[in-house]
């Protein structure tokens, strides 16, 4: 049975596309924004951009002065449960090899950054209204969480279909040999 093999291009480039506009993104956010003393609007008020460092995880999540360290090993797990995923992927299944991907660029590109330095992720996209703000975040963050979200549905989908599959009455196959006319 041919696996992951046919959705090699769909998964490698979606994870270097990922990678490669996360990075360009931080760079251009931290060579543009460090100096800026406020917000830059980008939509108004609504979208903004903002240069932050974020050492913890989503949301600001944060285990102490080890952080870095945590959540570095961490996302190697993760990117190691996810490769065992991609390869159990049958060929042709482009949509659990489009999450897949989109999970693992994202990690990779906020991983890249964890290794980088000791500032944290750079995060600079900042989105609300006046001050109901939804935590700043990045390209890579936004890759994890589609690809999550569409993961979890590819997963859900094919939970249910194998919960299907089981409960379908197999017909019964007699040994006795057929009479005929």
């Amino acid at each position: 049975m041919e696996r992951s093999r046919g959705n090699a291009g769909l998964f490698w480039g979606v994870i270097a596309a990922v990678v490669t506009g996360d990075v360009i993104t931080k760079w251009i956010a931290y060579t543009s924004l460090t100096t800026a003393p406020y917000p830059r609007e980008v939509i108004g008020e609504t979208v903004r951009f903002w240069l932050v460092y974020n050492r913890g995880a989503a949301f600001g999540l944060n285990v102490g002065e080890y952080s870095r360290w945590v959540f570095l090993v961490l996302t190697i797990g993760a990117l190691v449960i996810l490769g065992q995923l991609y390869r159990q992927t049958q060929a042709g299944d482009r949509l659990r090899t489009l999450s897949l991907a989109l999970v693992c660029g994202g990690a990779l590109g906020n991983l890249i950054d964890r290794v980088r330095w000791d500032r944290g992720v750079v995060d600079f996209i900042d989105v609300g209204i006046g001050t109901m703000r939804w935590p700043t975040f990045n390209i890579a963050d936004m890759a994890v969480s589609t690809g999550a979200f569409m993961l979890a549905w590819v997963l859900w989908g094919e939970d249910r279909a194998a919960a299907a599959a089981a409960s379908t009455p197999v017909p019964a196959v007699s040994n006795e040999p057929r009479e005929t006319r």
